[in-house]
């Protein structure tokens, strides 16, 4: 009983790790493409991570990503539901949470 202090100290150990090592690991290059507006810094990054020189078609096609999803129209709750192609779907997630939520396996 006396080294559980221990026991929860022992966390430190990999944080530290992580802290150390964190700044040396490369950004990604959709973060950089698409937050931070850094081309040359996101080439970078896919050269590192693809190991070739010429990512250009790597950029252009999380480029069309991006314009594809920023033209993407959310819907509600209500108007998923009202989709017919969807709702036998929905309701078999929702039936089958529901029945893990009841069965007591989060409990255990």
């Amino acid at each position: 009983e006396s080294r559980w202090p221990y026991l929860f100290g022992v966390i430190i150990v990999p944080s530290l790790i992580q802290v150390v090592i964190l700044p040396f690991l490369p950004e990604s290059p959709r973060y950089l493409l698409l937050e931070k507006h850094n081309t040359s810094k996101a080439e970078k990054a896919f050269q590192t991570f693809l190991g070739k020189d010429d990512v250009s078609h790597e950029v252009e096609e999380v480029l069309a990503e991006s314009r594809v999803q920023r033209n993407t129209k959310l819907v509600s709750i209500l108007q998923l539901l009202k989709t017919r192609a969807v709702r036998w779907q929905i309701v078999t997630v929702i039936v089958t949470m529901g029945c893990y939520q009841l069965c007591g396996l989060n409990a255990v």
